[in-house]
């Protein structure tokens, strides 16, 4: 994939969009932050964090509970880590 393409950034925001309030106001905060660097691995562990329930995904955001089993992998760690320091 390389750079998101305006096309990619569009949708990536559009799967980002969620329906507590919450997670839409710090997924966009990290969007905003670090979009025009995402690298392949990190947009898909980004989709692998958008297809949790949207209370699941807060806890998480939040750092109430840590990934485990699929999530708990590098990738999803880092940017749980980044998303976390913003």
């Amino acid at each position: 994939m390389g750079k998101l393409t305006d096309l990619d950034r569009v949708r990536l925001r559009w799967r980002a969009r969620r329906g507590l309030l919450e997670n839409d106001l710090i997924i966009t905060r990290y969007l905003d932050a670090y979009e025009a660097e995402l690298t392949d691995i990190e947009v898909g562990a980004l989709t692998q964090l958008f297809e949790l329930g949207d209370n699941e995904l807060l806890d998480l955001l939040l750092a109430r509970t840590e990934p485990q089993g699929a999530l708990n992998r590098p990738a999803v760690v880092d940017v749980l880590t980044k998303i976390r320091a913003l």
